[in-house]
């Protein structure tokens, strides 16, 4: 789907990933890049499993947010040890009194906040 949009939309393609799917997120960043097809702008993790993209997390390029539920401890873990493997531009956000689906009143909305700013501060002038 990325390599059509960018064949077919100036769309800036951007990745977010949830759970597993982070690990699927970020694989594929790497594999974009590992391929020399090109770049995402940014990659944001939501309670997710980036370690699960193990061998491919030091070939990542893109700018990633790493976002964990204070109270998911073992997640969070994860995310610091993942977070370590990354060669690019990292930052893990925590989220106080969050579990890991982030259903407690204002978690979500907090991840949202920090997705955004994260996806509009790492889109440049050639990638908007």
């Amino acid at each position: 789907m990325t390599r059509w949009l960018w064949r077919h939309t100036d769309v800036p393609v951007c990745y977010f990933g949830a759970s597993t799917g982070a690990a699927a997120a970020l694989w594929a960043a790497a594999d974009l890049a590992r391929a020399g097809e090109g770049d995402i702008p940014a990659v944001v993790s939501r309670g997710g499993r980036p370690d699960l993209a193990g061998p491919r997390l030091p070939e990542v390029t893109a700018p990633t947010l790493l976002i964990v539920g204070g109270l998911d401890e073992t997640v969070l873990d994860l995310n610091r040890q993942a977070a370590e493997r990354l060669a690019c531009e990292n930052r893990l956000a925590v989220v106080p009194g969050a579990t890991h689906l982030f259903e407690e009143p204002g978690t979500l909305e907090a991840v949202a906040d920090l997705a955004c700013a994260w996806f509009t501060g790492h889109l440049t002038p050639r990638s908007a």
